[in-house]
């Protein structure tokens, strides 16, 4: 197996015996879920309690530069207090309710994206708000030299790194602790959607972040525009109950396919996976179509295999940029097992595996698509991703038997 691959997070409540856990299993817990803050989104419209929580001794900045984090190591965030970003937020950038940053609106003002993110309740001697919420803030801040910030930013990302922090710049970041993983996959998708949002998608005037970074307005005037057009035209953006805009999620359905008789699990090759590298099939739930309908239409585009009885697994959240992987595991109809590759061009091979041969690869072959395999691995074996891709872990729930399948041994 590849190296400094980071173990997952525990699921919630594990020592506790019940009844679902008794039929199904323990609960999976994917990497980049498990976060340890409780993010008490009911607090992100106080601005006394965000005014209080951004200064507290015990609260904690995660900076991202163009989306990349800063880091203490390859396994660790840095944690950046608020004296060191006082200079791109000011003293009180939540100083205002919401209704009155909304009436106050200006275009023409630069202001970094903050985000909330939640409350740490492991950390002792933390923030304590109207008694029952209690732990070290979180807090998110895009870093990125632009606009009215470019030399202050500058100046401050020169300064963390000359404490030897660095922002690690890799596509998919997969070496983080389970903990920090899953504070950088909110952070990261969030301040994506922000920065992806600057524009009202009705009526194309500029929005306003608001609700700690986790809403955008369309506000009805703008102080940056001359008198009298400082009043927008009408929005439906502004009407009804969605006169917000909020962070996009997009679902998608990955699937391990079993055959008809259960021996076997079909896996695919995309055009730019490395030498021998297979994973499970995987594809965009469309509008209209439940997860079960998505993993059956997506098996045949791909693959042109057949799919009858369908049950969800566990899921992944995926900030690249704003995915849920809803993972499943879908079995082949008898006579349907049949391998066709035309209807979609997508992949460039798929094949039907063995247990044995995948129990294998999951010893020895596992790595990222940039990665080498481990040292027992040899030339010319199959290759799987690794253990903090949801993939791996539906894998290795078919060959432990998580559909029923006896097993003589397990990885």
């Amino acid at each position: 197996m590849s190296q400094n691959i980071p173990d997952l997070p525990e699921p919630a409540h594990p020592e506790v015996d019940s009844m679902l856990g008794r039929k199904f299993g323990k609960e999976v817990a994917n990497y980049f879920s498990g976060s340890p803050l409780n993010r008490v989104s009911f607090l992100r419209t106080d601005h006394t309690f965000l005014s209080r929580a951004i200064q507290h001794p015990s609260t904690s900045f995660v900076l991202l530069n163009n989306l990349w984090p800063l880091t203490k190591s390859p396994t660790e965030l840095a944690r950046i207090s608020y004296k060191d970003v006082e200079p791109l937020i000011g003293e009180e950038p939540f100083f205002q309710p919401e209704e009155d940053q909304i009436k106050g609106f200006n275009s023409s003002t630069y202001i970094p994206q903050l985000l909330f993110l939640g409350l740490d309740t492991r950390i002792p001697d933390s923030l304590t708000y109207k008694e029952y919420y209690t732990g070290a803030p979180y807090f998110a801040l895009d870093v990125t030299p632009k606009g009215t910030i470019t030399d202050a930013a500058t100046a401050l990302i020169e300064t963390l790194e000359a404490r030897s922090l660095t922002f690690i710049s890799d596509r998919m970041l997969l070496s983080l602790s389970a903990h920090d993983a899953a504070i950088y996959a909110t952070a990261r998708q969030v301040m994506d959607w922000n920065l992806r949002n600057p524009f009202c998608a009705q009526c194309g005037y500029p929005t306003l972040s608001v609700n700690a970074g986790f809403k955008r307005a369309c506000p009805p005037s703008d102080l940056a525009a001359e008198l009298p057009a400082r009043e927008r035209p009408p929005c439906a953006t502004r009407t009804g109950i969605s006169n917000l805009s909020f962070p996009r999620t997009d679902p998608t359905v990955i699937m391990a396919v079993v055959s008809a008789d259960g021996t076997k699990v079909l896996l695919g090759r995309g055009k730019r996976y490395p030498k021998y590298w297979y994973s499970t099939l995987a594809g965009f739930l469309e509008p209209g179509e439940s997860v079960e309908e998505a993993v059956r239409r997506e098996v045949w585009e791909e693959a042109g295999v057949r799919c009858g009885r369908v049950v969800i697994h566990s899921t992944q959240p995926w900030p690249y940029p704003a995915n849920l992987m809803i993972g499943a595991i879908g079995q082949a109809v008898p006579g349907g097992e049949e391998i066709h590759l035309g209807h979609d061009p997508e992949l460039e091979d798929a094949k039907w595996y063995e247990f044995e041969e995948l129990r294998q690869a999951l010893r020895v072959g596992t790595s990222g698509l940039g990665e080498e395999a481990g040292q027992e691995y040899r030339e010319g074996d199959l290759r799987l991703p690794p253990k903090t891709a949801i993939a791996n872990q539906l894998l290795t729930a078919v060959v432990n038997g998580f559909v029923g399948v006896e097993s003589e041994s397990k990885i």
